[in-house]
């Protein structure tokens, strides 16, 4: 098993930012590919980003790129998600993803192990 615990989430007014963190546990495993997911109210959960934990690429959806950075820590098994230049759009449960035998995937079908959520609003 694996446990995946968010933080970070908060009310921010537009133009603002937010770091969010993600703290895997449990199973050890050696290249998944992690990523942040979104889910605003009456919509399907969105991918965010993902990161490759061997190499470290990165990839973004369109609506995010230029604002949002994914990033890690290997030594302490956490992902980030900076958020800059934040939107009223951005506003939606961040839930932290892993996907154990790692590769490129965006949809969120491929994950295997989801955290909790944390909460993002973003005021006009």
């Amino acid at each position: 098993q694996v446990q995946l615990v968010e933080s970070g989430g908060g009310l921010v007014q537009a133009g603002g930012s937010l770091r969010l963190s993600c703290a895997a546990s449990g199973r050890t495993f050696s290249n998944p590919t992690m990523g942040w997911f979104r889910q605003a109210p009456g919509k399907e959960r969105e991918f965010v980003a993902i990161i490759l934990w061997s190499g470290g690429r990165t990839y973004y959806a369109d609506s995010v790129k230029g604002r949002f950075t994914i990033s890690r820590d290997n030594a302490k098994n956490t992902v980030y998600l900076q958020m800059n230049s934040l939107k009223p759009e951005d506003t939606a449960i961040y839930y932290c993803a892993a996907r154990l035998s790692g590769g490129i995937y965006y949809h969120k079908q491929w994950y295997d192990y989801w955290g909790q959520g944390t909460q993002v609003t973003v005021s006009s």
